[in-house]
């Protein structure tokens, strides 16, 4: 029996013809190469407060350096230590004094007109001789010259070091040299790895060994036009972006976009079964999956646009690029691909190639979407609140989490700038590496009065003054990256909270602020993605109770992926603790991509209760999606598991609990939980739209 949608055939003749879909397609690929080649990616020059909030004591810190010059430079220490024993005292004072300012001399601040180097501080030896440790303020400017010098530093230091004496480099500029270095060739690897896993996944999926190859090659250009799209974009409003953004935005156009394929190619399929004429069929197709689409692309997109009120600059550049990226593999997925696809016949399909005939996969009995639904329909309370015990059996470790990565857990291979700053610890006070810094326009004499009335505090130095502030470098005994330097950080600023103009920064500064702006982001921004993600569901299905039903299965698979995830960050991985940025990320994605596939099942099976009633509506929509589903969300989990090859742990973190929540979200809440409170509640499911209202009674 032809379809619904197929009976439409003469109106939607017009929407899709072959001189139209040849013309859609070849303009989309010269204007997307023309964009891609011609124009590529916005440059900009990173700042040193791109993912420091706005307003923090912190940031102004960081935004103050330029007052000091050339002083405030990124500041490397050289570490110098004996092989064996203890270093001796002629090779302190003679080699490696020389060597020592050799480097200030090649990569330090050059001071005023004279073109000198800056004035070098003396080495420190360490109380049991083992090791000496160099100060290097370095002139260059920018994340990518400072990883430059950081690797000139390093070359150097091999090639001069005298034997029996190891050198390595740590401070805040080698920190930031080796972050910048997770990202070399980073792009490449991640398209290479996300390409391979849709293009494996897509021949699983489709059984074939050539249609695979259009949805990839459609989603593999919308990918490279979003990435140049949103970095312009980002530029012309000023919105910070780094290395990571263009990572996260590539694997959420190819998940998102190809899940919009899959939806689209599922039901083009099912149409060419009934219709002869491949055009009318993908017309029918196109109309067929342009709400659900439209109302996901659409939900997606809102929701990442509420980072635009975030207080970290990166994170608005987050949510401005990835709604630029939705908005574009949702007009790929709608309009480029279905132009391209039609235009070969349904031998591309092979060797599984659809007929006129063929039964339906709505209509489908035996499928095994069909027997689930069937099965849960005969006990839908038992099944609901088995799936409810589940979810909330799996969120419990949330109770548990940690929040705050330290410096020295932010690779998942540790590099040379974390292992020094371990050894450095072990003979020289432990907040040597990375001393807070506090700026002030009070008396400097004062304000040195009140910092060493700390206990733990071991020293303090002036390292800068202008007509206007002075600087201070302040020396914990508390080791960094731990609860012990941030509490000394706080009683520090409870100190000088009498002082005007003085504020505390640096690196353990920074975690304190970094924790309380993203308190403040979830507490302003959470309630805001559900608030929106409700209204949305509110006018698409007209309904109250099964809006605050889905967001709720949405809301209990994102603690049950978060509990879940830190069991395996603990106990898999032996992280300590979860960055301070991951939660909100986490909900927004699995929110607003929950949200996709309860959209993509509701809507096929309203469509479906207008002739077959509500519960065998229900049953047809599980039957006719589930397979898409599961297909679409194994593969998003798979593309979000792929940011783990990047060595950078916050962006293993975020892979890992969205891969970890879609997987729970397309195998148990979509195919049993919903379906199940659907059948149980019945009529009420869609209060207050009226039963006959669907069905068309």
């Amino acid at each position: 029996m032809p379809s619904l949608s197929s009976r439409r055939a003469p109106a939607t003749r017009r929407l899709l013809r072959p001189s139209l879909a040849a013309a859609v397609s070849l303009v989309a690929l010269v204007l997307s190469g023309l964009l891609i080649g011609a124009v590529g990616e916005a440059d900009r020059t990173p700042s040193a407060t791109d993912n420091l909030p706005d307003g923090y004591d912190s940031t102004t810190v960081a935004e103050l350096a330029d007052e000091f010059g050339a002083d405030d430079s990124a500041v490397a220490i050289v570490l110098f230590t004996a092989d064996d024993g203890k270093l001796s005292t002629e090779t302190v004072e003679g080699e490696l004094t020389a060597l020592y300012g050799e480097v200030v001399a090649s990569e330090g601040p050059q001071q005023g007109d004279s073109g000198r180097p800056a004035q070098q501080q003396p080495l420190r030896i360490s109380e049991d001789a083992t090791a000496a440790l160099g100060v290097v303020p370095i002139g260059a400017q920018g994340a990518s010259e400072t990883a430059d010098a950081i690797e000139r530093i390093r070359e150097l230091l091999d090639e001069q070091t005298p034997d029996g004496v190891d050198a390595q480099v740590t401070g805040p500029a080698a920190v930031q040299a080796d972050l910048a270095g997770v990202f070399e060739g980073a792009d490449v690897t991640l398209l290479a790895a996300t390409a391979t896993i849709v293009a494996l996944l897509l021949i699983i999926t489709y059984r074939s060994p050539l249609l695979w190859i259009v949805p990839l090659l459609v989603v593999g250009l919308a990918d490279q036009v979003a990435a140049v799209s949103a970095t312009h974009v980002l530029a012309t409003f000023g919105v910070a972006w780094d290395e990571s953004t263009i990572g996260i935005l590539s694997v959420l156009v190819f998940g998102a976009g190809t899940d919009y394929a899959l939806l689209l190619i599922s039901r083009y399929r099912d149409e060419l079964r009934v219709q002869q004429d491949r055009y009318v069929a993908m017309a029918t197709a196109v109309r067929g999956t342009l709400e659900a689409v439209l109302a996901s692309a659409t939900t997606v997109t809102l929701g990442l646009l509420t980072l635009l009120l975030s207080v970290v600059p990166t994170t608005r550049g987050l949510g401005l690029a990835c709604a630029v990226g939705v908005v574009i593999a949702a007009t790929y997925a709608l309009i480029v691909l279905p132009c391209t696809l039609v235009l070969f016949g349904r031998w591309v399909f092979w060797p599984l190639v659809p007929r006129v005939g063929q039964e339906p996969l709505v209509d489908s009995r035996t499928s095994a979407w069909h027997r689930l639904g069937t099965t849960v329909s005969r006990r839908p309370r038992g099944f609901a609140l088995g799936a409810i015990g589940v979810v909330a059996l799996l969120g419990f470790s949330v109770t548990q989490i940690e929040q705050g990565l330290p410096t020295s857990e932010q690779f998942l291979d540790t590099p040379e700038s974390i292992s020094a700053a371990a050894r450095l610890g072990e003979s020289f006070p432990a907040g040597t590496v990375d001393p807070a810094t506090v700026i002030t326009g009070s008396d400097p004499g004062e304000v040195t009065t009140a910092i060493e009335q700390g206990d733990d505090v071991v020293s303090v130095r002036i390292t800068g003054q202008n007509d206007d502030l002075t600087r201070l470098a302040v020396v914990f005994d508390a080791a960094s990256n731990t609860a012990a330097a941030e509490a000394a950080v706080v009683d520090l600023r409870d100190r000088l909270d009498g002082f005007d103009d003085t504020w505390v920064g640096g690196t353990e500064a920074q975690s304190v602020d970094e924790r309380d702006a993203a308190e403040r982001d979830r507490a302003l921004l959470i309630p805001l993605i559900l608030g929106l993600v409700i209204i949305g569901l509110v006018l698409l299905l007209r309904s109250i109770v099964a809006p605050l039903l889905l967001v709720a299965t949405v809301v209990g698979t994102f603690f049950a992926a978060l509990g879940t995830s830190w069991w395996i960050y603990t106990g898999v991985f032996g992280f300590s603790a979860i960055d301070v940025g991951v939660p909100l990320l986490a909900f927004l994605f699995l929110v607003a991509l929950g949200v996709d596939y309860n959209i993509f099942l509701i809507t096929r099976a309203l469509e479906e209760s207008r002739t077959h009633g509500l519960r065998d509506g229900m049953l047809r929509g599980l039957t006719a999606t589930g397979g898409v589903i599961t297909s679409a969300g194994i593969l998003l989990a798979a593309v979000f598991a792929v940011l783990g090859v990047l060595p950078l742990v916050v962006l293993a973190q975020l892979g890992i609990v969205i891969f970890v929540g879609v997987l729970l979200d397309t195998l148990l809440v979509r195919t049993v939980l919903v379906p199940a409170l659907s059948l149980w509640l019945g009529p009420a499911f869609w209060w207050p739209r009226r039963s006959g209202a669907i069905t068309g009674d």
